[in-house]
């Protein structure tokens, strides 16, 4: 149970009044603060579930891989039972991180400095030279072992918390599961990982990077303007030009109280453009053949209907989840890319942006294919992904410019006391005959699905367990 007790910074603020529920503001000192950063890492990344990978990156018995938790290195491994877990990677004896490596294999992790030795599920094994006892008699070998932390696999993501005791993981993403399922429990055999997640530094404030994907909209319109002047995104005009991305903007958001966001967009609109089709007249069987969701062939729509109930399809070709995010730092996009010859290659990605400290994070790029994909369409989905979103990608050179900015005008002695306002809201409510749950609206996007991220931030940011 959460109990409210907002902490008060070096001076004098409250950190719940750095977001004003009235006026819908947020202060800007919130994207550098020092102070802040410290309380995230136990409030926020010590308590809420965190996406550490997937399990297809350790297929095997002994496969291991080194992530953050927040602040906190962790080893993610693979026991001979075939269990994923995740542990602190801080040595019981003298705090040396056991693995100085990213990833690897090995039913046996030693620590380099004193050799203590850990099996893949944490448990200690014990020090050099058995008959001396070296891990000493006070602490029985069960009490020296790795910390444990709380693990559930979703789709085959891996997702841990240190919150014990929390709340569960489906309790954690509440009524926006309904969608994700959407996305992540279609297909028969799940995804995976096509190769191993990118990574880089970016020198701004995780939170730059993880309010924007809360599902931001406005950013498209004039960031990702090219989108409509030199790719086939937009209506072209009779000369050729576009670059009105308004009607892209149109389409479903959905919001929760934990800050987890999904941008719904309009899959008639696509069909129409991509395949001249009317999509009011084709049944919801005409549509998934004529445009599959991203990612999926025609050979397997079938399996789309043994996993999703009738209303999750009828929203999956109506009004798709495209773009969105997990709070509190992690972004997914399943967008159709338009290709040159007319056809659609979908991309299947998911970022984390992990703090590394006040002014600077990593960004982390998995690419997934569904398991039943041809190797030829897992090419084309990896190439064009990595061009559009990887970390040379042409869309993440737009979003990873912008928060070094945000974060250097949040240093300033003016810029710290600017606002953040995301006072554009929805008045709409749910489409009529909407099936799925949440916090809903629709038309044009709106600053409501941010809002409830800073929100449930305030939150866990004022709350003591």
């Amino acid at each position: 149970m959460l109990t409210k007790t907002s902490p008060t910074l070096a001076d004098g603020t409250k950190v719940a009044d750095l977001v004003n529920p009235a006026t819908r503001e947020v202060q800007l000192r919130a994207l550098s603060d020092p102070e802040l950063y410290e309380l995230e890492m136990e409030r926020i990344f010590g308590r809420i579930w965190n996406l550490l990978g997937h399990e297809s990156e350790i297929p095997n018995s002994g496969d291991f891989m080194v992530r953050d938790m927040g602040s906190d290195s962790v080893l993610v491994t693979r026991d001979k039972e075939g269990q994923v877990h995740v542990l602190l990677n801080v040595c019981a004896h003298r705090g040396m991180r056991v693995s100085t490596v990213d990833a690897g294999n090995t039913q046996v992790h030693t620590c380099i400095y004193h050799g203590w030795a850990f099996r893949p599920n944490g448990n200690f094994l014990g020090a050099p030279v058995e008959r001396e006892c070296m891990h000493g008699k006070m602490m029985t070998k069960e009490q020296l072992g790795l910390k444990k932390a709380r693990v559930t696999l979703y789709g085959g993501l891996i997702f841990a918390t240190w919150n014990i005791e929390g709340p569960s993981f489906e309790e954690f993403l509440g009524d926006t599961k309904w969608y994700y399922d959407i996305l992540f429990k279609r297909s028969d055999k799940g995804m995976e990982v096509l190769g191993p997640p990118q990574r880089f530094t970016v020198r701004a404030n995780w939170k730059a990077a993880g309010e924007q994907s809360a599902a931001d909209g406005f950013h498209t319109l004039m960031l990702h303007r090219w989108l409509g002047e030199v790719g086939n995104y937009s209506k072209k005009n009779e000369d050729g030009s576009g670059a009105d991305l308004s009607a892209e903007m149109v389409g479903v958001e959905i919001s929760s109280p934990h800050g987890h966001a999904l941008r719904c967009i309009d899959l008639g609109r696509k069909i129409r453009r991509l395949t001249g089709l009317d999509p009011d007249k084709l049944s919801i069987d005409e549509k998934l053949n004529a445009l599959p969701p991203a990612g999926v062939t025609l050979e397997m729509v079938p399996q789309l209907k043994r996993n999703l109930s009738e209303d999750q399809l009828k929203v999956m070709t109506s009004m798709p989840p495209q773009v969105g995010g997990i709070f509190p730092n992690v972004l997914f996009g399943f967008v159709y890319i338009p290709q040159a010859d007319g056809t659609v290659v979908g991309s299947m990605t998911m970022h984390a942006y992990v703090p590394k400290g006040p002014d600077k994070l990593e960004f982390v790029n998995w690419i997934f294919a569904e398991k039943d994909a041809s190797p030829e369409l897992r090419e084309k989905m990896l190439r064009q992904t990595i061009q559009l979103f990887g970390t040379s990608g042409m869309v993440e050179q737009d979003d990873s410019d912008t928060w070094p900015h945000m974060t250097l005008s949040a240093k300033g002695a003016m810029g710290r006391k600017m606002t953040m306002k995301y006072q554009a809201m929805f008045e709409t409510g749910k489409p009529a005959g909407w099936p799925g749950p949440g916090i809903v609206n629709e038309g044009f996007t709106k600053d409501d699905t941010q809002w409830h991220w800073w929100m449930h931030w305030r939150e866990l940011m004022s709350a003591e367990a």
